[in-house]
C-alpha cells in the first residue's frame, strides 16, 4: 500500500508502507531506503 509522509515543512515522500511507530509517525520504503515521518492528511 502506498503512503505519503511529510518530513520537515515542505518535503513529502511517497512509498510502500512498512510500519506504524508508537509516536504517531509511520515508516515507508523507497527502493532500499526506509524513511519515517508524519503521515500526510487526506485532502
Amino acid at each position: 500500500m502506498l503512503k505519503t509522509i511529510i518530513i520537515g515543512t515542505c518535503v513529502s515522500i511517497q512509498g510502500t508502507f512498512v510500519k506504524a511507530l508508537p509516536d504517531g509517525r509511520i515508516s515507508i520504503r523507497v527502493g532500499d531506503r526506509v524513511y519515517s515521518g508524519r503521515p500526510a492528511s487526506a485532502a
